[in-house]
């Protein structure tokens, strides 16, 4: 069993890769999966289950006590057999949203939800790495491996540079490394060779440019991924090409994130800054 975080600044599109990304491991490859939806507006699970909403687990530990959450009761299945769980959070205003990321790993490694027959779990994870809880995956060695959702945005680089600085930081002690840097396109001037040198600079790859097409929003609008909307079309074997890359990838690394004047100046560089 691999087990993966998926992080990325908020609005990049995370989610969206990795339920298509999962989905494709399902149904061309059959791949057993697990998708733990780290993010407290639970969202991480809905192309999967068809727009289902779950209830989530946060919500039933406030509504009726640690005793009566199950594997059962919080885990559904979905789209290829994937199962999906979500983490949920406390109320707008009220608590500590990565705090709720802690308790609910606890509660599925405590209740034998990552069962031994899976062959990747995934958490995806809320923005980029600036709360303890958020990290923790990563911090205590619940994933194993990094793929960063990013794009050629300037704001979609920062926040990769800043979470490989969680990733330096957490290394050592949880042995968590990066397998690569997933571009998904917003069709930004010189985007692919922008992510190309970043990736090289802080000693990784991209291991895949997604390309930016409709009938990924298409899909969304019937609560469905990419590949149960329309297995054969162009975006599909996108999706497809990016699963086979993470199945056989075996090039993990502890990144090097750059110094912000080196950063802005490669943001310079490819004339995203004025």
């Amino acid at each position: 069993m691999r087990k993966i975080a998926i992080y990325g600044k908020g609005g990049i599109g995370k989610s969206t890769t990795q339920q298509n990304t999962a989905g494709a491991m399902a149904h061309f490859f059959g791949k057993k999966v697990f998708i733990h939806g780290c993010d407290p507006k639970a969202d991480s699970t809905r192309m999967i289950l068809g727009g289902m909403n779950q209830k989530t687990l946060m919500d039933m530990l406030r509504d009726e006590g640690e005793e009566k959450i199950t594997v059962d009761r919080v885990v559904k299945e979905g789209y290829g057999g994937i199962r999906c769980v979500e983490s949920g959070g406390p109320e707008p205003g009220v608590g500590c949203a990565g705090r709720g990321v802690i308790t609910a790993i606890d509660l599925m490694e405590k209740n034998g939800a990552y069962t031994d027959d899976l062959d990747f779990v995934f958490f995806d994870v809320l923005g980029d790495v600036v709360c303890g809880g958020f990290a923790m995956p990563i911090r205590e060695g619940k994933a194993q491996e990094v793929y960063i959702v990013a794009s050629g945005e300037m704001m979609a680089i920062y926040a990769a540079n800043n979470i490989c600085k969680g990733l330096l930081k957490y290394a050592k002690q949880s042995g968590v490394r990066l397998g690569g840097i997933i571009c998904n396109s917003r069709n930004v001037d010189k985007e692919k060779e922008f992510l190309e040198e970043f990736t090289s600079a802080i000693g990784t790859k991209m291991i895949h440019f997604v390309p930016r097409d409709n009938v990924v929003q298409k899909a969304e609008f019937n609560k469905k991924t990419v590949v149960e909307y329309d297995a054969e079309c162009n975006q599909a074997n996108e999706y497809k090409t990016l699963a086979q890359k993470i199945i056989d990838n075996k090039d993990f690394v502890i990144p090097h994130p750059l110094k912000m004047d080196d950063l802005e100046a490669m943001v310079v560089k490819y004339g995203i800054s004025d």
